[in-house]
């Protein structure tokens, strides 16, 4: 057991201060990320909308995304990852605070919009950050391994706080309490985090931009197209997978909470050292993305294995083996195949392959179970990841 436990203590060794401070301060926002778990709940039993209505506004939560990782890449290119994250988080707190007063449809849909591009201007600039602060990109796998822990870690604890806020004070408490752990942040990332005078160096050719831009490069261009097939099934397990459990198997709303709390307790026990593991057997940045494909597409053809509840654990299981070695390596490939100078945007097009797959991904599972039932679709799933 000791020796277990100094193995994953020695994943962590070696890692940047800044790359800790900036884990913290992630974990901070994140564990205050509660609106968008609870949002549709929120918009149909406080603002009356109806289901078609709710629809259109998470299409704006798509779109916004998507506008707010381009705008977030330029920025990183002109302005730095520093200035552009500490402006994303405190701004995109003021956001959320404000979204409460909101109560047209139309006030909705372009709150959610302006909301989710402050948002996600903050995401290209990350994962430049992950690469700048890993000694020459040595490190760069494990910074966002680190990251996503934080990220995965928040994520368990933020819908936690939010139903707990939600049953004993109100709905509109998860708004302030999002946006003010986002002020927090940026504010904490401000005061402990300064950019490195070695970074300069990086400062200076980003006028410079060496290589074609992302969307001249075929090959990236490729890797992208892979990527939003891959998000588009993701997604699935946190829209009609959900409805799967319910409906086919029966299983209420604390149960299913359960099992998706498998998804995050693996990543934080397990990534890091999972990775560190990969990096020791060589494994490279392309076939570590493939075998995350790979696991992924198993987790949704084991369900038409049987209709036992073990079944669902299994899926649930492959689900984040796939995610753990598919999502950290697939963002240090992409990084991996920039420019110098062109870091911010080429990181600014990988996340805008998730935003992209928000928009198509969520509406087409709806529909697709709907005229073809599950089984067809989680068949359909693995056909297309297999494909990619």
């Amino acid at each position: 057991m000791r020796t277990l436990y100094n193995g994953y203590i020695g994943m962590f060794q070696g890692l940047s201060r800044e790359i800790w401070i900036l884990s913290f301060v992630t974990f901070i926002n994140r564990a205050g990320a509660m609106v968008i778990p609870f949002l549709s709940l929120y918009l149909v039993s406080e603002k009356d909308l109806s289901l078609p209505e709710v629809g259109w506004i998470m299409s704006c939560y798509g779109l916004g995304s998507l506008f707010g990782n381009y705008t977030g890449g330029i920025l990183t290119d002109r302005i730095g990852f520093y200035k552009t994250i500490v402006f994303s988080l405190f701004f995109g707190g003021i956001a959320f605070m404000l979204f409460q007063y909101l109560n047209t449809f139309v006030s909705l849909c372009i709150g959610m919009f302006i909301l989710m591009f402050l948002v996600d201007i903050y995401r290209p600039g990350i994962y430049v950050a992950a690469d700048i602060y890993g000694d020459e990109g040595k490190l760069t796998t494990r910074n966002i391994g680190l990251i996503r822990l934080a990220i995965n870690l928040g994520y368990s604890i933020g819908p936690v706080i939010g139903g707990f806020l939600i049953a004993k004070v109100s709905y509109n408490s998860i708004f302030w309490f999002d946006g003010l752990t986002c002020v927090i942040a940026s504010l904490l990332l401000f005061f402990l985090l300064k950019p490195k005078k070695t970074i300069k160096e990086d400062a200076k050719p980003l006028v410079v931009k060496e290589g074609p831009p992302p969307m001249k490069n075929k090959l990236y261009l490729v890797l992208m197209l892979i990527m939003i097939i891959n998000s588009i099934a993701f997604i699935q397990y946190f829209s009609t997978v959900p409805l799967y459990y319910k409906n086919y198997h029966g299983l209420n709303e604390s149960t299913i909470g359960w099992i998706l709390f498998i998804n995050g307790a693996l990543i934080v026990l397990f990534e890091m050292p999972l990775i560190a593991w990969l990096e020791h057997l060589k494994i490279t940045k392309t076939m570590a993305t493939f075998l995350g494909i790979a696991f992924l597409a198993i987790s949704f053809i084991v369900l038409n294995v049987s209709d036992g509840f073990y079944i669902l654990i299994i899926g649930i299981v492959f689900m984040t083996l796939g995610e753990m070695i598919g999502s950290p390596f697939s963002n240090s490939l992409a990084l991996s195949m920039a420019p110098k100078g062109r870091k911010g945007s080429y990181m600014a097009i990988y996340s805008m392959t998730f935003s992209i797959s928000q928009i198509i991904g969520h509406n087409a599972g709806m529909n697709a179970i709907h005229e073809f039932g599950y089984d067809k679709t989680w068949v359909f799933l693995f056909i297309i990841l297999a494909i990619a």
